[in-house]
C-alpha cells in the first residue's frame, strides 16, 4: 500500500486536498478544517521543491495541521473577541446617556432618544423614579422588558 502511495501521490493531490478541506470549512463550524487544508496546501508546495516518501508527507501534514490548530486556538482565537452586542441588550444599553423626548411627569413612563441607534432603535421608553423634563439627560441603569430604567444625569 505504501509503495503504491509513494508512486501515485503527487504534489497536486495535496493541493486538491487542501482546497477541498478549505472549501469544506464553509459547511462546518469551528474553523478546524481550514488549518488541515492549509497544511495540505503547504505539503503540496513543499513537494514541488522537495520529493519525499508518503510516510514523511503524512507526518509533516499531521504535524503542520496540529501546529496550526494549536496556534489558532492558543494565540489567534482569543484575539478575535466578539465586539458586537447582539444578544446582549443589557450590556449594550447600560450606561448609555439619552435625551428625554417625553417627560414622565404625571405618568409612569417617558420616552428618550439616543444620539445613535442602539440595538436598532434610537427612541426607547423609560421608567425613572424621579420626574424628568423634556431635554434632560438620563443614564440607563437597567432594563425591564423593553423599557429602560434610567436616572437623571
Amino acid at each position: 500500500m505504501l509503495d503504491w502511495l509513494n508512486t501515485h501521490i503527487a504534489y497536486w493531490h495535496w493541493l486538491v486536498l487542501g482546497l477541498l478541506l478549505i472549501t469544506a470549512e464553509i459547511f462546518v463550524s469551528g474553523f478546524i478544517l481550514f488549518w488541515f487544508g492549509l497544511a495540505a496546501l503547504f505539503m503540496g508546495a513543499l513537494l514541488i521543491v522537495v520529493p519525499m516518501p508518503i510516510t514523511l508527507q503524512l507526518l509533516l501534514w499531521a504535524g503542520a495541521s496540529i501546529a496550526l490548530l494549536v496556534a489558532w486556538l492558543k494565540f489567534m482565537r482569543p484575539q478575535w473577541k466578539d465586539r458586537t452586542t447582539s444578544g446582549m441588550a443589557a450590556e449594550a444599553l447600560t450606561g448609555q446617556v439619552g435625551l428625554v423626548l417625553e417627560s414622565n411627569v404625571g405618568r409612569n413612563r417617558g420616552r428618550l432618544k439616543f444620539p445613535a441607534p442602539i440595538l436598532g432603535e434610537e427612541e426607547w421608553l423609560f421608567i425613572c423614579t424621579d420626574d424628568v423634563a423634556i431635554g434632560d439627560r438620563v443614564r440607563v441603569t437597567d432594563i425591564s422588558g423593553n423599557t429602560l430604567i434610567v436616572v437623571r444625569v
